[in-house]
């Protein structure tokens, strides 16, 4: 404690050494780095956020839309009769073959569906998996797929193709 009177005495002191004038130049420079602190710790921050704000709203109102539309998906999803499993294997190979022809082969097993893939256009593919998620009412449970070339003729098809298995859940059988 007698440290800290001795600083503060000492400080004292040379302030009253100080002109009148000098006195004035340290205050002016204590009032200018106090207001910048005041800014960069309290106002710079709070009008960043308020600057950011409306980009901020506009994209967690897509995410909020998004949600409903999943929401309202998952909605009519339930609404829908169930499918038996025998007419989930019927919707199932009839949009394979409309879908992507020769290019795919399936086999049943069980409650499981496995369609092998030889160079099905990523297009054609996940088209496909929205049709029969809806129609067929089937969820892949397992992907094994690789990117392949694809061809068109003899030159390089610009799109994605996939080669690959699909595994899917059928509907269960009552």
């Amino acid at each position: 404690m007698n440290r800290k009177n001795e600083t503060l005495d000492a400080l004292k002191q040379r302030w009253n050494a100080l002109q009148g004038r000098e006195q004035m130049l340290v205050m002016a420079a204590a009032g200018l780095v106090g207001l910048a602190l005041v800014w960069w710790v309290a106002l710079a921050p709070a009008i960043k956020t308020l600057r950011l704000a409306p980009q901020a709203h506009a994209q967690l109102d897509r995410q909020l839309q998004h949600m409903r539309g999943l929401q309202q998906e998952a909605l009519e999803l339930q609404k829908a009769p169930r499918i038996q499993a025998n007419d989930a294997v019927r919707a199932l190979q009839s949009s394979l073959t409309q879908s992507m022809g020769a290019s795919a082969q399936m086999t049943i097993v069980a409650d499981r569906a496995t369609v092998t893939l030889k160079g099905v256009p990523a297009t054609s593919l996940a088209q496909w998996l929205a049709q029969v998620r809806s129609t067929a009412r089937v969820v892949p449970i397992q992907a094994k797929l690789v990117r392949s070339a694809g061809t068109k003729g003899n030159a390089p098809a610009l799109p994605a193709h996939w080669d690959g298995t699909l595994i899917l859940s059928l509907p269960p059988s009552n």
